[in-house]
Order: C-alpha cells, then structure tokens, then sequence
C-alpha cells in the first residue's frame, strides 16, 4: 500500500533539526526525499542519521558550477525544494527560488528559519533556545523564582518543522486546483508564538500577570501540579474540572478541600497538603489506586520507560529495525495512523552521501565523471 505522498519528489537542501525532520514526516507518508548536503558539513558531526529513514542522500557541493548543475537537473523534475539556511544563503549560492522558478514553474519551496525571510531579526545566528527566549515560551518554563530552564527537547525544531509539513501540504492541495508552485516562509519562532495562545489570553482576563510557575494550567493551584512520591518519583495531575478534582479529594479522604479547588486564600495550604500524603506512598502504588478513579493522573516517565510503555508499542509508535550490522535499534513510530494510506518505515536511515553514485548514474552521468566530481569535491 502506498503512502498518501506517493510520487511527490522532494529535495531537502536543509542540515538541522527542523528540515530533515519536516522531510522525515513527508519520507514516511511516501514521498520520495533526496537530500543533498555538502560533504564539508560532516566536519562539525551534526548528521542525525535517524531522521534519514525512507530517504536517499547525496553530498554536493553547491558552490561549484558542477554541483550547481546537478542541482538544477535535479530540481526541475521535484515537486519541493526544503532549505534551512539563514536568509539569503541560497540566493549567494544561486540555488534560490526565483532561479529554480525558472526552471520549474510548479516548484514548491519552503523555507526554515530561525526567525524567518523578514524583520528585524531575520540575519541572526540562533538556536532552539534562543527562538524559546525571543517568542516567550522559556520565561514560563521552570520553577518559580528561580531561573528559566531550558527544556530537554527541542521544541522550536519541532515546531518549525510541523509547520513546514503543514505549508508544504497546503501548498501541494493549492497547487492541484491552480496549478502553480510557491514559496513557503517558516520561521521557527513564529511557530513558537503559536503556542502562546492561551497565555496571551490569560494575561489579558487578568490584568497582564502571567508568571512562571504561577498560572491557572502551571502550579499555581493543586488541582493541576506535580508531586513526588516516596521513592522519589513524580506524579502529574490535571484535575482542572471540578467534577475530577472532587474525586481526587474524595480518594484522598480531604473531601472539606472539594470545594476549595481555586481558592487563592488557601491554595498554598491545600498544595501542601496533598504533597505530604503523595509523599506516603510510591509511584507504582499511586498509579494502580488512581487508575481506578477519574482523576487525570499520569506518571512522569523516562526515556527508558516511554521506550517500553504498552501504550506506545500496542499504537506501533516504538518500532524496531536491523542495521547493517545485525543490531535490533529502537526508532520512533508513525504518529499520524491513516487508513487508506497509512505512513510506514520502508528503508533504513542512510549514511552521509551513500547514494551519489546512484543519484548520479540516474542522471546520466559517466562513470569517469562521477569519479573525477569525487576526486574533485563536487560531490
């Protein structure tokens, strides 16, 4: 069965997170991604090779007239052109969407970027933390009073590259009815700003205050916190309605606290309460008492854990494959369950470059020039 993507032709100019991870997506609903990358970036060790699966990879030198060449040969049978350089590195390196508009009219072409092809900003270096600072989300991460933490998963690359998937899949349905390709800007932080909805509307019912660690859905009330257990294990709850929050005062035999649930007068008191008798129990005698009661309780697990959950094994979102080597590696699932077309894991990651030759030959090109583009840098 084939993916809903089957026969979409996309090359993935981009190297970090968010572009080989938005081509990862669109990889295992069918599409079939090449993704090009200069040899010269193996130097600095940022080749994620998990996020290669079901795709094809050929190192290219996009400096060089050759490289160019093969990129433009390449581009005008794609449907998607993926970049994730800083603003303006494409057009210095002539591989820009104007110049392969030229040649491919229906071209889509999305770029990543940390804050995107306009604004103030738009030539600034960056990183996951610092699109966090600049769009809000890491000053409500972390304890009260004390620093912002910094999360330990890259959520702007995630973000940026969900919205990638998004625009690109827009643009194909737009394309279907107009017949036109386009051009995609993604900004990670812009995607970032996105996940400030409601705390933009929080602090406007009250009065601008919205602090760390201090919110309606962020340890300010009991009723939605976190708390440890006496193996030193730590249990979430999320009993934000009323009728869930009963219950759990209810189960903990301190019902006088039920109607209490956002009381500011005593919100410290009954916090603190329910931390010492979460402390009385472990984490496992927690999860099978409270798995009996609506309550919205939930373990907080580790990798380790999470890796071998009945719950993500049974939904096939911890998969197994074989690497050349005979060793069974865990991977990441398929989130996204279609019936028709359903996504799958078809090829395992590629290294870095291990389909240039093929790329080449496919393009027609002689056994002694691909050795000589070899020797020379070009590929």
């Amino acid at each position: 069965m084939k993916g809903a993507l089957a026969g979409v032709k996309i090359l993935d100019l981009s190297r970090l997170l968010p572009g080989p991870y938005c081509s990862m997506i669109l990889a295992d609903h069918g599409a079939e991604v090449l993704a090009v990358e200069d040899r010269r970036f193996m130097a600095d060790g940022m080749y994620f090779k998990d996020l290669y699966r079901n795709k094809r990879h050929i190192s290219l030198n996009l400096k060089t007239e050759e490289g160019r060449e093969i990129f433009f040969k390449l581009a005008r049978d794609a449907d998607v052109i993926l970049e994730g350089f800083r603003p303006g590195v494409v057009d210095r390196l002539g591989v820009d969407y104007e110049s392969v508009k030229r040649v491919n009219p229906r071209i889509i072409y999305c770029a990543i970027s940390g804050y995107g092809q306009t604004g103030p900003l738009r030539d600034r270096a960056g990183h996951d933390v610092n699109y966090l600072s600049t769009a809000g989300v890491l000053d409500l991460i972390g304890e009260k009073g004390n620093p912002p933490a910094i999360p330990g998963v890259q959520i702007a690359d995630i973000a940026g590259a969900m919205n990638g998937v998004i625009g690109i899949l827009l643009a194909l349905f737009a394309r279907e009815k107009s017949g036109k390709g386009q051009y995609i800007d993604i900004s990670m932080t812009d995607s970032l700003l996105g996940f400030m909805t409601l705390p933009v509307l929080f602090s406007q019912i009250d009065e601008g205050r919205f602090e760390r660690s201090d919110t309606l859905l962020s340890h300010r009330y009991a009723c939605y916190n976190t708390y440890e257990t006496s193996d030193g294990r730590y249990l979430a709850i999320g009993a934000v309605e009323q009728r869930f929050w009963q219950n759990l005062c209810r189960h903990l035999k301190v019902p006088e606290y039920g109607d209490l649930q956002y009381d500011e007068e005593r919100r410290e008191e009954i916090t603190g309460c329910l931390r010492t008798i979460f402390k009385k129990k472990s984490l496992a005698q927690w999860d099978a008492e409270l798995s009996t009661t609506e309550v919205c309780h939930s373990v907080i697990q580790n990798i380790e854990e999470v890796l071998h959950a009945p719950l993500f094994n049974e939904r096939d979102m911890i998969c197994e494959h074989l690497q050349e080597d005979g060793r069974s590696v865990k991977t990441l699932g398929i989130p996204v369950k279609l019936a028709e077309t359903p996504g799958s894991l078809r090829t395992l990651p590629v290294g870095f470059g291990e389909n240039s030759q093929e790329v080449l030959r496919e393009l027609a090109y002689s056994e002694q020039t691909i050795a000589e583009y070899q020797a020379s840098g070009v590929v």
